[in-house]
């Protein structure tokens, strides 16, 4: 009964907040027609109530292993349509797999929903900040689970509809950002029987390129020293602080000698309580990142022996635990272009006169200036040659190697929008976010309506997959064999 409570109280708000939303149409580019103009027709009707789900995660804004509220919602609503739904699924309390269907082919659909710390703010054009609040959206995951769920129940209806064979499931991601939640479930071999899979992520621009991105490992550097009196005995202690900075330094100095497209960047999370004590303890903070694993794994080795050099040279101790590591991005191309006439069909994200007002206004606070009638076109198809490589990282990367995968970005932030900035996080509770989310949601069900409807793009897109991967490829987790980092936000 206090289950069924909560659910409640999750559900009315957002339910309220659709009733109050009125349909958004997207600007469509191309003809359809049966099924597919029946599952946009859909989407839009229904535009209203993921409106209002949306907007419930982006004000729940819980962090990594902490999404409680979101990913009951979503498996809620799943239920509700029909979906047989397991929960605490890879030791993760917030993470879910819902399946519906029977056969093939199996088609999966990620979805994530994790806040970041620091991004707290209203959803207006300027910084306004959220008191008390530890999180925002200010990667619009809000936007990303609730598009994929709605993606997914267009697919189930048409499946129950038309009798057609096949399976269609959607994976409730948690702490995407830096907890690789997905490694877990890859690893767990949540994958395995899967044909293909599709994913997205919100953006400032409307993109379904070939692309790929950085493998990451991150960890916690742990020193431990010997507390004594700044002032009257400091030759008694050996500072922990002094073990992390000289880390810090030698890793800064390395720079030089490792390959120039390599990513370091470290924030120290732990420094002392008090200037005249000698601190016993400090903790660092570290990631790394290279589009090629093998250097990604010799640089990191590098930043452990500065670790294991810092305590030996200031007389502390250090541990390190390995929290994150993730894969880069193993492109499809076969997949990339279905996706991408796909998203040309349903067209970009077309403002109303407030959302325009709220974009000209944010984009005032912009160092790289965009127009944002941007917003309503499709970027050109780029394959895997011609795509650069993302500056960010993914646990997705991991799904990619493990099965056939294809994703793309919609403009969910107004053009020139960072990622992980108070801009996002504002565009991501609003209209305009909950427009790219629709594209989204389009895109996302129409390609996979195209992968039900055709083996022989299933079976090229495998093979593709296969030359790829090459036959010897075997995967191994870069985070090990460690249990999820549940308390890593924490």
């Amino acid at each position: 009964m206090k289950k069924q409570l909560l659910l409640a109280a999750i559900l009315l708000p957002a339910l309220t907040f659709a009733q109050s939303k009125k349909s958004a149409k997207t600007a469509s580019t191309g003809a359809l027609s049966g099924d597919k103009q029946a599952i946009v027709t859909d989407l839009d009707k229904r535009f209203p109530e993921y409106a209002g789900i949306s907007k419930q995660i982006w004000d729940f804004a819980e962090l990594g292993y902490q999404e409680e509220k979101s990913s009951a919602l979503l498996a809620e609503q799943l239920r509700k349509e029909g979906f047989d739904v397991k929960t605490g699924v890879a030791g993760i309390p917030t993470a879910f797999v819902a399946t519906y269907g029977s056969g093939k082919p199996v088609i999966g659909i990620l979805g994530e929903y994790d806040a970041l710390p620091g991004l707290a703010t209203e959803a207006k054009p300027d910084f306004t900040p959220i008191a008390g609040q530890k999180g925002g959206h200010g990667c619009g995951h809000n936007l990303f689970g609730t598009a994929s769920v709605a993606a997914a129940t267009e697919i189930k209806d048409w499946l129950k509809k038309s009798g057609h064979s096949g399976t269609i499931k959607i994976y409730g991601c948690p702490a995407e950002e830096g907890g690789a939640g997905k490694v877990y479930m890859v690893r767990e071999g949540l994958f395995n029987d899967v044909d293909a899979v599709l994913h997205w992520h919100p953006g400032d621009k409307n993109a379904a390129d070939a692309g790929t991105s950085l493998a990451n490992k991150n960890a916690k550097f742990r020193f431990r020293g010997i507390a004594a009196h700044a002032a009257a005995s400091p030759e008694r202690g050996r500072s922990a602080l002094d073990g992390v900075e000289a880390m810090d330094y030698m890793v800064n100095l390395m720079r030089e000698h490792i390959p120039q497209d390599t990513r370091v960047h470290y924030v120290i999370t732990k420094g002392g309580e008090a200037p005249n004590v000698v601190p016993a303890f400090a903790e660092v903070y570290y990631y790394a990142r290279h589009k090629d694993r093998d250097i990604l794994q010799s640089v990191w080795k590098r930043i452990e022996n500065a670790a294991e050099g810092a305590a030996k040279g200031t007389g502390t101790k250090v541990e390190w635990e390995v929290l994150g590591g993730v894969y880069n991005l193993l492109p499809n191309v076969t997949m990339a272009e279905v996706m991408h006439q796909n998203l040309k069909t349903v067209g970009g994200v077309q403002y109303n006169a407030e959302e325009t007002a709220f974009a000209k206004q944010i984009s005032t606070t912009f160092d790289k200036k965009v127009p944002i009638e941007e917003a309503a076109t499709v970027k050109d198809f780029r394959d895997a040659s011609e795509s650069a490589t993302s500056g960010g990282s993914t646990d997705v990367g991991d799904v990619s190697w493990t099965v056939p995968t294809v994703g793309l970005s919609t403009a969910t932030w107004v053009p020139g929008s960072s990622a992980h900035s108070w801009q996002s996080t504002a565009a991501s509770g609003m209209g305009i976010g909950q427009k790219g989310m629709l594209v989204a949601a389009k895109t996302l069900a129409l390609t996979a309506y195209d992968l039900f409807n055709s083996p022989a793009l299933i079976e090229k897109a495998r093979a593709e997959w296969e030359q790829k991967r090459g036959k010897d490829f075997k995967y191994e987790a870069l985070l090990g064999d460690r249990k999820p980092a549940l308390d890593y936000r924490k």
